[in-house]
């Protein structure tokens, strides 16, 4: 169903759609390495220039989704980013978004200044060698990876080929010279062009302010962007009243209510469910290690709770929680996601920010404040040793409870890039020496016992396969992950 179809307003939720997306893109943000509120900024800026050219209701519905979600993607390039350069992705994207790619001396000091900069001299001059070689074609594999992830997010979602389209070529250049397919002038679909402009403008507001951003602008004129949309949005930089909003600490309401009147969404069920699903696929994509892990836990997290009798919505509202609860691992580089030695102080405590950032990040959402604290928590102990706020027993509800069995089970049973995974017994008494001190005896209690049933399930599915004589993989292990079944 098309997402422009399901005008369903749910009483006990009352959530407007543009609350929700505008609210997620500050995990986007943190994936790109942008000054927080940047997907939002461009949505502002985006949207003024298509309402300067005309663009019907419809057509300014689809440009502004194309805008808050032009960055779906984008964790799904991080890994391989990460190891093409050898440091922080965050950083090789931040900085790459104010590179003209048009420019040679630009681009070779980019890869000079980013490629190995934290390794030997060999490890360096063997990045730069490689980048110079094939620049070219790993350029193009990262683009695309990015560009299709987020056009298939947008589907997903129910947003039709406008917005879809207009995500996968973010990065085409009026010149022809962009990427994924090299699109040229007016084959480059309206909302991509301005979207890019967009985010051009942005970035170097950041940087160096107004005029910084109208040069940058003007430069890339008939290269990089539409001559006719850059004189459009020239006009743009005469107006106070844009710049000040632009600067306001309420723009997230502002651009919520820039959605054109009569398009305005409410969610329903089915769609926050398919909007957790997403970004927790978002988060997934940042690391090979992590694939699936939000959806896993979210199954846990379901087995626990249908095993302690909560109720059927409550159920569901705590599986949108699961999904989400690593929404803040977007803002750790793959430099430490993906280590197999141990962490340094340093990196630990990158990592111990994340549950505040997945916090931060839903509580923008006003009905998902609740939803927030759990999620935000779930690297809590009972005994108070947890992370990042040492919260104690009496302060941690049952669904944070649930959330934190559900990810542990989960990370010890799933391969990491310093070890295999553990086998189900094993990982089951690693976890049961915790129980009193980090983990809720309860919650152990009903995900071992959830844990069983879908071993002997699978047991017997696969005895009974054999039986009729057909094919079958062979039946799941002891020391295997339930989860993949």
């Amino acid at each position: 169903m098309n997402t422009a179809q399901r005008i369903q307003l749910n009483a006990q939720t009352d959530l407007a759609l543009a609350e929700i997306i505008s609210a997620l893109t500050y995990a986007l943000d943190l994936t790109e390495g942008q000054p927080a509120g940047h997907c939002i900024r461009c949505c502002w800026i985006g949207f003024h220039i298509g309402k300067r050219i005309g663009m019907d209701p419809a057509t300014l519905w689809d440009l502004y989704y194309t805008l808050l979600l032009k960055d779906a993607g984008c964790s799904s390039n991080a890994a391989r980013l990460c190891e093409l350069y050898g440091q922080d992705d965050h950083i090789t994207k931040r900085d790459f978004k104010s590179v003209d790619t048009d420019s040679l001396v630009q681009l070779v000091q980019f890869v000079l200044n980013h490629a190995g900069v934290k390794g030997s001299l060999a490890d360096r001059f063997k990045r730069v060698l490689r980048l110079a070689r094939e620049g070219e074609k790993l350029a193009t594999e990262l683009i695309q990876t990015r560009c299709e992830r987020g056009a298939d997010i947008a589907r997903r979602l129910g947003f039709g080929e406008a917005v879809a389209t207009g995500i996968y070529a973010l990065d085409e250049h009026w010149n022809g010279r962009g990427k994924p397919q090299g699109l040229k002038g007016e084959e480059i679909p309206i909302h991509a062009r301005i979207a890019l402009m967009a985010q051009v403008i942005d970035v170097f507001h950041q940087i160096g302010g107004r005029n910084a951003a109208l040069r940058e602008l003007r430069n890339r004129s008939g290269t990089w962007f539409d001559p006719a949309l850059v004189e459009v949005a020239s006009g743009l930089f005469s107006d106070d009243v844009f710049w000040e909003s632009l600067k306001a600490d309420h723009l997230d309401r502002l651009v919520q209510e820039l959605e054109p009147e009569g398009r305005f969404l409410m969610v329903d069920d089915d769609l926050l469910d398919e909007i957790a699903e997403a970004f927790g696929q978002v988060v997934d994509a940042k690391s090979p290690w992590t694939a699936g892990h939000s959806k896993r836990v979210a199954l846990y997290a379901d087995i626990i709770a249908t095993k302690m009798g909560v109720e059927d919505s409550r159920r569901r509202w705590l599986k949108r929680g699961a999904l989400l609860h690593d929404l803040g691992k977007l803002g750790v580089s793959n430099s430490i996601l993906d280590k197999e030695g141990s962490l340094t102080p340093e990196e630990w405590q990158e990592v111990r920010r994340h549950p505040t950032y997945t916090e931060e990040i839903l509580a923008h959402i006003s009905p998902f404040r609740e939803l927030a604290i759990i999620a935000g928590a779930h690297h809590e102990r009972l005994d108070g040793k947890g992370y990042p706020k040492g919260l104690v027993a009496s302060e941690l509800t049952l669904e944070t409870r649930i959330i934190t069995i559900s990810d542990i089970f989960d990370a010890l049973t799933a391969p990491r890039p310093y070890r295999g995974p553990v086998p189900v017994p094993e990982a089951a008494e690693i976890m049961g020496r915790m129980v009193g001190t980090a983990l809720d005896a309860c919650c152990y209690n009903a995900l071992m016992e959830g844990i069983q049933e879908i071993q002997l399930g699978a047991k017997r599915s696969s005895q009974s396969t054999r039986r009729a004589g057909g094919r079958t993989d062979r039946p799941l292990s002891s020391g295997e992950n339930p989860g993949l079944v």
